[in-house]
């Protein structure tokens, strides 16, 4: 009886003390773009979520790395591969629950209006951990 104690004992303590891991995952996009009379400026979001935080035990302070590729396809269905790219760094002092990405870019003259798609290429550059979403983007006078 003691035994059977013991074992529900740790067993119990085992499973409150594991942490629950979060899946890498994109949310909440968002594409717009301006028309600025003769091109367009393209701003889209993306806010992230379950990528693995760095403890740097000196200062306290916890650090993310995320890059982020943008791929456009055109309505036509021709993809411009890595349209925008950038590397983001998030630290703070308590943990981070959530990112917001943000990309900024021109399509000059060439880009007719139309639907186009924004495929959002995330990795986790501290666990190797990578994701997609996609969006659209529509340009209209």
């Amino acid at each position: 009886m003691k035994n059977i104690f013991l074992f529900l004992l740790i067993i119990t303590l085992f499973i409150s003390c594991s942490k629950k891991e979060e899946k890498f995952e994109a949310f909440s996009t968002e594409a717009f773009a301006y028309d600025l009379g003769g091109s367009w400026e393209v701003n889209a979001t993306v806010r992230i979520k379950g990528f693995t935080q760095i403890e740097d035990k000196e200062s306290g302070n916890y650090a993310a790395t995320i890059s982020l590729i943008v791929d456009l396809i055109k309505p036509d269905s021709t993809k411009e591969p890595a349209k925008f790219s950038y590397v983001h760094t998030e630290t703070s002092k308590e943990k981070i629950s959530d990112v917001g990405l943000e990309a900024q870019f021109e399509l000059d003259s060439t880009y007719q209006e139309g639907i186009y798609k924004l495929i959002f290429h995330i990795k986790d550059a501290n666990s190797e951990n990578q994701t997609s979403i996609e969006t659209e983007l529509e340009l209209k006078k």
